[in-house]
């Protein structure tokens, strides 16, 4: 066990032999901390938090009551193999939020990012790769393998498909249900959600110029054109434009991916 001596913690909390303890890390009452685990320097875990597995939690993060960090995958493959989630600095994460580590057959790593809010009961599944700035509101959750890019937004109660990706800067409207990629910046909402359009209130947000918003308009209303092949636009598309927003869009379109990419709705 190696514990700073400036940590504080509660006399009611069980940290096991092997944790590390990082300078000023606050561990409050009835807290679990596991052999394997390491919180550094700032860390405050609230109340009644339990951190297992091999579990690292970025500088500054806080963590707050009843959360369940790092227990095994929710994954009937899992057979006991040792495998990590990593947690970057300054996270939120709030009440009955769980966390679980990666899967042998998923990379063995579940990471996220960092200067996030995880929001009251949300669930970061095994292997996925969550970038900074992300927001999950109450009870949003990501299946398996999902790739969750930087400054992604996601709605109370919304779940995302094992395997999805949600590219930067995109919004997930609240109780929509994800079965599909998401391209940078869109903005998708529904039942099975379908594109409704750009997340412009991010855009504005992030200082993108009024003649970049308007580039990135112009190309989304001509990628996403009835008829024709969406991946034939994007080519077309990527070869032709200078403006960055729109190639980071088209870049997503090609890449390679095992879901299809949310379209709209036309009817």
């Amino acid at each position: 066990m190696a514990i700073d001596p400036s940590a504080k913690i509660h006399p009611s909390a069980v940290i096991a032999d092997g944790a590390t303890i990082g300078a000023n890390a606050t561990i409050g009452p009835f807290c679990v901390v596991g052999e394997e685990v390491t919180l550094a320097n700032d860390v405050e875990l609230k109340s009644h938090v339990v951190v297992e597995g091999w579990t690292d939690v970025g500088e500054g993060t806080v963590i707050f009551p009843f959360a369940s960090i790092g227990h095994i995958p929710q994954d009937l493959k899992f057979g006991g193999e040792r495998t990590k989630l990593e947690i970057g600095a300054r996270n939120r994460i709030r009440e009955h939020v769980t966390m679980n580590p990666g899967t042998t057959g998923g990379g063995g790593l579940t990471k996220v990012g960092d200067d996030g809010l995880y929001m009251m009961s949300v669930h970061v599944g095994h292997d996925c790769i969550v970038g900074n700035n992300v927001i999950l509101a109450n009870n949003a959750s990501l299946g398996g393998h999902c790739i969750i890019e930087d400054n992604v937004v996601i709605g109370a109660l919304a779940g995302v498909h094992q395997f999805c990706r949600v590219g930067r800067g995109a919004m997930i409207g609240g109780l929509a249900a994800v079965v599909a990629d998401v391209i940078p910046f869109g903005t998708v909402m529904g039942d099975r959600a379908d594109l409704h359009g750009l997340n412009l209130t991010g855009l504005k947000r992030r200082g993108v110029s009024r003649a970049e918003i308007s580039g990135l308009r112009a190309a989304f209303k001509e990628l996403f054109a009835t008829g024709g092949s969406l991946k034939e636009r994007a080519a077309v598309m990527q070869g032709e434009t200078d403006n960055p927003w729109v190639k980071e869009v088209v870049d997503f379109i090609l890449s390679e991916s095992s879901r299809s990419i949310s379209t709209v709705n036309h009817g």
